[in-house]
């Protein structure tokens, strides 16, 4: 391979590029699914391609190929030239790359048990005890569990000298319980989180850290509770949100806006633009005191926690939010560039195919002091919101609803009464401003969101929120009549 990366960037200097890099991408995926004791799914998939990227004439281009001989990579890099050639005539000023100093290394998740190493049979009995442990309320008919495996290996070499090779391992898990009533009314619940489980870079000792068959009748009996419960009553009140929709809501309202080629428009056609315009930098207060918003793709576990992003700039803790204050935001070489920094090593790609795009890594919500039942007993009357069911916000960030699985009463220090399908909803600034409490690290954890989508052409990112639960005070709940 370092061989035909090598062709890749002499055929690419040698038609013109001053600035070239090549990167070699191997995904391998496994994903399970069962349903009622019964295998829905069970598949794996091995992609591997080469991906040149140049600036030539000051133009960007860029050409793929999942050929893996000299001809093809030499071919794909002279493409590249000739597209870069063509896009820098439509171009308002020349592409310019910041001075990250090129790098050298390795990097590989930590892992005790390789995935893939676990037999398919080993994965789909787990499953399938997990839905048959789902058993015994009458009204749940759908009992589900799910399975990740995913691995991506990359070597990248520039014509500025980076060197770097990298494997990354991904496990993730989780179970659904679907409760049916009269008339066809349909509730949820799901652990550890909704939409197929939670994921973490790890081995598939993380799987089998999740114990799914011993929640599993919990979760049943909370989806069946829910089609008898009242619906969550409108109005004001204090809100307290678990680490799963928390970590949602820092995806959405905290993690998209300050991707800085959102801010500069580039993104705005598919994905949106940013309400935290560089104005705003070092000038607005985003949330209280309390919040501490960081990006890091150090974190153990993250699904955004690497060695180098896909421009071959190391992972890095950047602050995005600090005591409250927005002073930050995730760059790639080029964006920095046009700021007068160095990138925070948040360029990635899905895959060979596709060019490097600026992606979350972790944006995680910093832990506060307080204790989840002492913070219960503060807020009598509030709600406790938990595990996400739907989502939508405005292409700026600003304005949003999200609705849960299932919320309590707070009541005596204690969850009380159940509410179903309650939702809430906000402006960002004065959300985050409303937050006067944030659980300690003994309540702290990482959540991974893997079909996170920007670009055109598409692609899914992988990323990770870290998040404790939180407080939220006069928080409008419920649909308004």
């Amino acid at each position: 391979m370092e061989k035909l990366l090598g062709e890749a960037l002499a055929a690419a200097s040698a038609a013109g590029a001053t600035y070239a890099d090549a990167r070699f991408v191997e995904t391998k995926l496994e994903t399970y699914a069962v349903k009622n004791e019964i295998t829905d799914a069970a598949g794996d998939s091995v992609s591997s391609g080469v991906g040149v990227r140049v600036i030539a004439d000051g133009g960007w281009g860029f050409a793929s190929t999942g050929e893996l001989t000299p001809g093809a990579v030499k071919a794909a890099g002279e493409l590249a030239v000739r597209i870069a050639r063509a896009s820098s005539t439509a171009q308002s000023e020349p592409a310019r790359l910041d001075d990250s100093p090129p790098l050298s290394g390795e990097y590989s998740t930590p892992t005790d048990e390789d995935p893939f190493e676990v037999g398919r049979r080993e994965k789909i009995d787990m499953l399938v005890g997990a839905t048959a442990a789902m058993k015994g309320p009458e009204a749940v008919k759908i009992r589900q569990a799910f399975m990740t495996i995913y691995s991506r290996e990359t070597h990248l070499r520039s014509t500025e000298g980076a060197d770097v090779h990298q494997r990354i391992v991904e496990s993730g898990a989780g179970i659904a319980a679907r409760a049916i009533g009269e008339g066809g009314e349909s509730q949820v619940r799901s652990y550890p989180n909704s939409f197929r489980g939670n994921f973490h870079t790890a081995g598939f000792e993380y799987v089998r850290s999740l114990g799914l068959g011993g929640n599993a009748p919990r979760v049943a009996d909370e989806a069946a509770q829910l089609l008898s419960a009242q619906q969550c009553p409108p109005g004001k009140r204090d809100v307290i949100l678990d680490g799963g929709q928390l970590a949602l809501q820092v995806h959405e309202s905290c993690g998209h806006p300050i991707e800085l080629d959102r801010v500069f428009g580039t993104e705005a056609s598919y994905a949106g633009t940013s309400f935290l315009t560089t104005d705003k930098l070092g000038e607005l207060q985003y949330g209280s005191a309390v919040v501490n918003i960081v990006a890091d793709a150090t974190v153990p576990g993250g699904l955004g926690t690497y060695g180098y992003d896909d421009e071959g700039v190391a992972a890095q803790r950047t602050d995005i939010v600090k005591a409250g204050k927005f002073v930050g935001y995730l760059t790639s070489r080029e964006t920095a560039a046009k700021m007068g920094w160095r990138s925070s090593g948040a360029a990635r790609a899905d895959g060979w195919a596709r060019i490097p795009l600026i992606r979350m890594t972790n944006i995680n919500l910093l832990p506060g002091d307080r204790d989840f039942d002492e913070l219960l007993a503060d807020t009598d009357g509030g709600l406790f919101m938990a595990t996400n069911r739907s989502w939508s916000i405005d292409n700026q960030r600003l304005n949003f609803q999200f609705g849960t699985e299932i919320a309590w009463e707070i009541s005596g220090g204690r969850l009380g009464t159940v509410y179903k399908n309650p939702t809430y909803t906000g402006i960002t600034p004065e959300f985050w401003n409303s937050c006067d409490a944030i659980c300690s690290a003994d309540h702290w954890q990482m959540w991974g969101t893997p079909n996170c989508g920007k670009g055109e052409p598409g692609q899914t990112a992988h990323v990770g929120h870290g998040a404790a639960p939180a407080r939220f005070r006069g928080v409008q709940v419920g649909v308004i009549e």
